[in-house]
């Protein structure tokens, strides 16, 4: 069976001008850790919601496309192609 690897694009509900960019095999189990305060660089911020993911069946591919995101082009492309308007 195929296991899909997946990059996400989190919004903070409290601030949501804030996001966060990350890779994971388990997407729902990472939300629930941002969520718990398990992550030193969003626990300040929660809680958070999933605003766009991509899944990969390549690992090498979704780490290449998470380190993407994190670049000042990758953040460009985002605000313009992944996430919505704040509400």
């Amino acid at each position: 069976m195929n296991r899909f690897h997946y990059v996400y694009l989190l919004r903070s509900e409290t601030d949501p001008e804030r996001t966060y960019v990350g890779f994971t095999s388990d997407l729902k189990q990472r939300l629930a850790d941002h969520n718990a305060g398990k992550s030193k660089h969003t626990s300040k911020y929660r809680p958070w919601i999933v605003e766009t993911y991509l899944a990969f069946s390549d690992e090498k591919k979704a780490r290449e496309f998470e380190r993407y995101l994190k670049s000042s082009s990758g953040i460009a492309f985002a605000r313009k192609r992944l996430r919505s308007v704040p509400a």
